[in-house]
Parts: structure tokens; sequence; C-alpha cells
């Protein structure tokens, strides 16, 4: 009885897992196919496996220019992000007081409140500011850094400050004692230690922020400031839509986010273990 229920686990867990690969499974097998290929049985292998519609796809696009802004909006937003949440958090740690523990819970609320329900006020105060000011939040790959610094500060914050307080204050008195400012403990001590939520928080931001297609469609209006998201977005017409390239272009922006994605699966699993539990 035993050896058959291990056996149905295991055949529960490959059908979810088919269930799970089966838009993947289509997007690539459809990104092959002609329109009427692809019309006739969307789940049939293509009559070719050939390269026109992943060409056709990247100069429709201009794949190039839209993935070096997603590199560019995606590596310096989680560089400040890992910054600024792993220090607000190691503040609000150490910090014991009631100031502190109502800006944690502060942050930790706001990840309670959908995008959409902020999205147009945020548009409305974005386009003021710069309209005012001359500050360049619109239109502009520095104004979408910033807001994606902003929107993904709460989540990283809550995971730094769970790992911070399994670290033993000891450390850093011990620096204190031998001269560390309060920037020197932080740094050559606290920081080296968080490397396993740090890696964590670079890589949930990465997904979601490489994968991320409501705030771009609202911020960025110039085409040579698109991202990837954008980029495929206009595959999709109003009256028609291209659902060769489209698949194309979609496969495109998969890979590079599943080839970091299974590199860097365990320490997702890791950091977020020692650090939301702890």
């Amino acid at each position: 009885m035993k050896a058959i229920g291990n056996w149905s686990k295991e055949i529960l867990l490959i059908l979810m897992a088919l269930v799970f690969l089966s838009p993947i499974y289509i997007i690539f097998i459809n990104s092959f196919k002609n329109r009427r290929e692809l019309y006739e049985n969307t789940l049939a292998f293509p009559e070719e496996f050939g390269l026109q519609y992943y060409t056709a796809a990247m100069e429709r696009m201009d794949f190039f220019n839209a993935f070096a802004n997603s590199i560019y909006v995606t590596v310096v937003s989680v560089i400040f992000i890992v910054i600024l949440s792993s220090m607000t958090a190691w503040m609000l740690a150490r910090s014991d007081n009631w100031v502190s523990t109502v800006i944690f819970m502060t942050l930790i609320a706001t990840m309670l409140i959908p995008f959409q329900t902020i999205m147009m006020p945020l548009m409305q105060l974005v386009t003021g500011i710069s309209r005012t000011t001359g500050i360049p939040l619109y239109n502009t790959l520095s104004g979408l850094i910033f807001m994606n610094i902003g929107f993904h500060a709460a989540l990283s914050v809550f995971l730094y400050h769970g790992f911070i307080k399994s670290i033993p204050i000891s450390l850093e008195e011990a620096a204190t004692i031998d001269g560390a400012s309060k920037f020197g403990v932080f740094w050559r001590v606290v920081f080296p230690i968080l490397t396993p939520i740090t890696a964590t928080v670079m890589i949930l931001n990465v997904i979601l922020i490489w994968n991320d297609f409501l705030l771009p469609s609202l911020t960025l209006i110039d085409k040579e400031l698109r991202t990837i998201p954008l980029s495929v977005f206009y595959f999709f017409g109003e009256f028609t839509i291209e659902w060769n390239l489209a698949m194309a272009g979609l496969t495109l922006t998969i890979i590079p986010v599943v080839i970091f994605y299974v590199l860097a699966q365990k320490y997702i699993i890791k950091g977020i273990g020692e650090g939301a539990v702890k």
C-alpha cells in the first residue's frame, strides 16, 4: 500500500508539472508555425522548425534595443532596491522603538494595496511633477527605475528584516568597540552576512521587474524606450493578432528569465526559508 501511495504521488506531481509546462510548450511550438498550421492545430508539431518568425519578430520588436532597455531598467532598479532596502531593514530591526515599528508595519501594509487602485493617481502625480519641476519622471527610463524602487521596496525590506533579526547583535557591538562607524558596521559586518537573502531579493525583483508590463505601459511612450514586454504587446493589434510572431516574441522574452531562474532557484528557497521564517 505504501508503494502504491508513493507511485500515486509521483504520478500526481508529473501531471501537475505537465499542466504548468503546457503553456510554455504551446508558446514554443506555435512560434515555428505559419497561420494555417497555427489555426489548424495549436498542439501539433510544425511542419518544419525554422527561425524565420524569430527573425521577423526581432526586427519588428526592435529586439536588441528593447533588450538593452530591459537590462538597464532591471539591473539599476535591483541595485538600488538591494542597497536601500537592506539599510532600511537594518535600521528598523535595530531600532527598538514604536516609530520603527510603525514604519515597518506601514511598509508591510502597502504590500496589500493592488497597483491597479493607485495607477491613475500615480500617473497624474508623476506628470504633474514632471511639468512643474522639470524632473524627468514621465516617459523616461530613470522615472521608471524610480517607481520600481518604490513599488518593490516593501517586499525587500520585509525579507531583509526577518533575516537581520537572526543575526547576533554582539557582532555589531564588537565592531563598534573596535572603532567602526555605523556605516562601517553595516557594510563590513552585516551586509556580507546578508548574502543568502540578498540573492533571493535580487532574483525575485529581477523576475518581477523584467516581466512587468503595466507600469512601463503607463510610464513609457516613445518607441525607443520600450522594454521587451511592451514590444511584444504590439503584435496584438486592435483588429488582427499576428500569433506566430507574438509567440516568437514571447519565447524570446521568456528565455532569459527562465535561464536566470533555473540557475538561481536554490537561492530563492534558501533565502526565503532563512529570512521570512526567522
